[in-house]
């Protein structure tokens, strides 16, 4: 008897604050998309769910002496005392093969509440350093992410000779100093560039491009890494 396959699991943490944004429509399609290519797909709306970006002592208490984040986090970890809320995001970006981190650029990054996302999930001691290394000797070594990404600026705008600068620069700290940096191949990034200035049309357009590159990635068809 053939033992069966495991299903793929994807998780989509996604920050934009209003639910009809286009951000968030091409976010439903990529979730779509992969459920339809055989992901479980788990969706964290960080704005809807109220999720507190601070990552402070009050989260380790008690805590003696000057507050050192990432100790605290060795501790709570050595200890098993990680608060309930931190504990469920960490055991889904354990169990997910896949994490899609989908956005749109604020001041040419994520939304802070993304960035505190990462401080208070992305722990010391689970996913690096402790018992784990950093890069590929990192806890999340074998496992891929990616960036979902709006912005208000052209394509034209974020290339190399652009006003702004190429995307990529504006995505290595995160691609290499949160995603690589705890283990995971990065894949390229699903750009939609300048949304709120496209007609319907090109909208719709957009976002099949998106359904398109979630199909080529649900279906294993994408293997080319954001950083050479």
């Amino acid at each position: 008897m053939d033992t069966p396959i495991p299903r793929k699991t994807a998780l989509i943490v996604h920050a934009h604050p209003e639910p009809d944004a286009f951000s968030t429509a091409q976010m439903r399609v990529a979730a779509e998309e992969l459920r339809r290519s055989g992901y479980a797909v788990e969706v964290v709306d960080l704005y809807a769910d109220g999720w507190s970006p601070v990552l402070d002592r009050q989260e380790f208490e008690p805590v003696s002496g000057p507050f050192k984040p990432q100790a605290e986090q060795m501790r709570a970890v050595r200890e098993g005392t990680l608060t309930g809320e931190v504990r469920a995001h960490l055991d889904s970006v354990l169990a997910a093969d896949l994490l899609v981190l989908s956005f749109p650029m604020w001041w040419f990054s994520m939304p802070a509440i993304l960035k505190g996302w990462i401080d208070r999930t992305f722990v010391m001691g689970a996913l690096f350093g402790g018992d784990f290394g950093l890069f590929d000797r990192a806890a999340l070594r074998g496992k891929r992410a990616m960036l979902l990404v709006t912005t208000g600026g052209s394509a034209e705008s974020f290339s190399s000779g652009g006003a702004f600068g190429a995307m990529d620069d504006f995505l290595f700290h995160i691609h290499r100093g949160m995603l690589e940096f705890v283990g995971y191949e990065v894949l390229a990034p699903v750009v939609t560039y300048g949304p709120a200035h496209l007609t319907d049309a090109e909208r719709r357009t957009a976002l099949e491009a998106v359904r398109e590159s979630f199909a080529a990635i649900g279906n294993g068809l994408v293997d080319e890494p954001a950083l050479a």
